[in-house]
């Protein structure tokens, strides 16, 4: 018996994200807990599943807040460490015109890059069912080693992995660092949750299904989703391919955290079918309910603290 059916590991950090504005014209932040990982545990909490995180904050006032939040939405926190000399990695948020994003980091360094090998606990790794990761956790050489050694034990003993690019270029020293670590990434691989933006910096295609398929054969992997904004999403599977249409809602705020509510709730499917016994119907079913979740995630601040429930999901599926 597993403990967990999904262990994260990488960045758990504070997003500042545009509130409002104040009387001077000052722009105002809000400070909401961020990092995909958790961002992704949390819908999978909302869903019933077991989840627990490995990273690292630091010892200070934000870091505190961030592992009380994450307790408090369901995730297991043993093995997030704090750090009591380099504090806790911060981002803020600027909405763009056309509802996207753009980050400015506060990370040289940031705890979340503190995280060592030694810290890795293998007896902990293998009571999970899926091993999940993203990029960040590889930007620089402790953290990235930290993340290799848990992605071979996770192999070691069986687990499948489950892999978010999730690029952010200011973080890293060059673009081809990036896309030196998401190979490695997709080289591990049994599902893939890949945005058009990556699959476009990937392949130098603008043509996403044939991105998406080039990248699955290349490097064999199971399945992929492919999440396309307002395009919708797309899931590959064998022979199969299947696509959903966006939720697109009227009362959008920001797109902070949609990527990983779907991560979440197509994980969710894997974890009933898994990866041997999924078909274009239960694939459809699975990207047009994470669709409708991310879609409900863009009309509130934040993500980590308002991941939506099932029911409310249904229901706007329902109409």
């Amino acid at each position: 018996m597993k403990r967990f059916d999904v262990i994260a590991l990488g960045e758990l950090l504070i997003d500042f994200t545009e509130n409002s504005v104040s009387d001077q014209g000052n722009p105002i932040f809000e400070a909401n807990p961020g990092g995909a990982p958790c961002n992704v545990l949390a819908m999978l909490n909302k869903l019933g599943r077991k989840t627990a995180f490995i990273g690292k904050v630091g010892n200070d006032t934000f870091g505190h807040m961030l592992k009380s939040v994450v307790e408090a939405a369901g995730t297991d926190v043993t093995n997030l460490f704090m750090d009591d000399t380099v504090h806790t990695t911060l981002a803020f948020v600027h909405k763009l015109p056309d509802g996207d994003r753009d980050f400015s980091f506060y990370r040289d360094p940031g705890a979340d890059m503190m995280l060592t090998k030694s810290e890795i606990d293998e007896d902990f790794i293998k009571g999970s069912k899926i091993f999940h990761f993203g990029t960040l956790s590889s930007t620089h050489s402790a953290v990235r080693e930290a993340t290799r050694y848990a992605i071979d034990l996770a192999k070691k003993h069986g687990l499948m992995i489950s892999f978010d690019p999730n690029l952010r270029p200011p973080l890293w020293p060059s673009l081809q660092a990036a896309k030196n670590e998401i190979e490695y990434g997709l080289s591990k691989c049994d599902i893939l949750k890949i945005s058009d933006n990556e699959l476009e910096f990937m392949t130098g295609m603008d043509d996403y299904d044939k991105a998406a398929r080039m990248l699955k054969d290349k490097y064999d992997i199971p399945v992929v989703f492919a999440t396309l904004g307002k395009g919708g999403s797309r899931a590959y599977y064998k022979n199969i391919s299947v696509s959903a249409d966006a939720f697109i809602q009227s009362k959008t705020i920001e797109t902070t955290g949609a990527g990983d509510t779907f991560t979440g709730c197509v994980l969710s499917c894997i974890l009933e079918y898994g990866t041997d016994n999924l078909n274009e119907e239960v694939l459809s079913e699975a990207i047009t309910f994470a669709n409708a979740a991310a879609s409900v995630v863009t009309t509130r601040k934040g993500a980590l603290r308002v991941m939506p429930e099932k029911a409310e999901i249904t229901e706007l599926i329902n109409k």
